[in-house]
């Protein structure tokens, strides 16, 4: 036996822990030989010191028992809900999205949209498109059949743009709740109903407590909302366990003064406190890149749009897009350069091949997609599939 244990020691070197597992082990050995020659003989020794590495299949089945009998337990004092499930959490990681209305952004996402039965935070300065942004994916969950819910604590959405985008206002559920309080008990009460697709809830920084409403002295204002955000995310979020209801939380962003080895610098926060910061899975930060003009005239904006945060996909990426006046956002030339990128359509000397229909130039191209929406739905359809592995719901 005292040649059989430097091997043993050799194959335990294979292990990850290599270093770490032979420094103990061999510490164990030279402290159990130095008192094997006052309690017990070497072989037994190092038959101890290996039992641990010798698999027993009785033990393996008393825990298999014992797990089953623990997760019968807790499915009769719990419900079904709660049974562990690693195909159910799976199930879940892959719930079906709804599109943002832009390819670019769609991949940026990494899944295709935004995913259902999640909290989204659209931030970002004022007049950077935030609204059109959610108006488009209000419009996408129409399309598939939804019934969506605008919330609008602003007093600032335009029927006649939402109308432009695509938006069917007949069936599009407008309410302008007077507190904050109000106003996240009703997102509470329609996730719960699971009838509703989107909510939107335009903006978290124009949410007024009911005691101020009511004229009485609460306290500082901002640590007031943030309780009350905090609060009512708790209810939402799990409400949203059994709901697939997206809800998007549209906010707007401060500058905060803060002192760094001995110089103040303006640090960017959003409203609300930062309970919406964990609670949302995604975070889409907005900010302004250009102003578009035709013949010196302003007809739209660019912007980049930047994913924050992300739990079902890698998060930091970033898109450009460009917004029109009037109309949202400008689908036909992301659609065409990302067509032309995979092949769906042949672009050969400056002529683009549709259907064995031919193109001379790169605008002649895209007056024929913005006037025909048909086509333009074919080319992001195909689009789609090519960019994004399943289908997205």
């Amino acid at each position: 036996m005292g040649s059989f244990a430097p091997k043993s020691i050799k194959v335990l070197k294979l292990n990850p822990f290599s270093s770490l597992l032979s420094s103990r082990l061999q510490n164990s050995v030279s402290w159990r030989r130095m008192q094997s020659t006052h309690a017990f003989p070497t072989d037994e020794v190092l038959e101890y010191a290996y039992d641990d590495h010798i698999p027993d299949d009785s033990k393996v089945t008393e825990k298999d028992n014992a797990l089953r009998m623990a997760l019968s337990k807790v499915s009769g004092e719990f419900g079904k809900e709660s049974m562990l499930s690693l195909q159910r959490f799976f199930g879940a990681r892959r719930a079906p999205v709804i599109s943002t209305g832009s390819l670019r952004l769609d991949q940026a996402l990494g899944v295709g949209g935004l995913p259902k039965g999640r909290m989204v935070e659209i931030y970002g300065q004022e007049a950077s498109g935030k609204t059109t942004l959610a108006l488009h994916v209000v419009a996408e969950a129409q399309k598939l059949g939804g019934y969506c819910a605008y919330l609008d604590v602003e007093n600032a959405m335009c029927p006649l743009l939402a109308e432009s985008i695509g938006v069917n206002t007949g069936d599009l559920l407008v309410s302008q709740p007077d507190s904050a309080e109000n106003l996240l008990s009703m997102v509470d009460t329609l996730t719960k109903s699971g009838s509703v697709a989107v909510i939107v809830v335009d903006s978290v920084a124009a949410l007024v407590p009911q005691c101020e409403v009511d004229g009485i002295q609460c306290g500082p204002y901002r640590d007031l909302q943030s309780k009350i955000m905090t609060q009512a995310l708790r209810k939402i979020h799990y409400s949203q366990c059994n709901s697939s209801t997206l809800i998007i939380f549209i906010n707007q962003v401060r500058k905060k003064l803060k002192s760094v080895e001995g110089s103040v610098r303006a640090e960017e926060v959003t409203c609300g406190g930062n309970a919406l910061k964990f609670y949302a899975a995604i975070r889409l930060r907005i900010s302004r890149r250009e102003l578009l003009k035709t013949e010196d005239k302003a007809t739209g904006l660019g912007i980049c749009v930047q994913v924050v945060k992300n739990k079902l996909a890698q998060s930091l990426t970033k898109a450009e897009l460009s917004i029109k006046f009037g109309k949202g956002i400008v689908r036909e030339s992301e659609a065409l350069d990302l067509a032309c990128e995979h092949g769906v359509i042949v672009e050969d000397r400056g002529c683009y091949y549709i259907g064995g229909k031919i193109w001379r130039s790169r605008s002649e191209l895209l007056r024929y997609l913005a006037s025909n929406d048909e086509a333009l739905d074919d080319i992001i359809r195909t689009l789609r599939c090519h960019l994004f592995e399943r289908q997205m719901g």
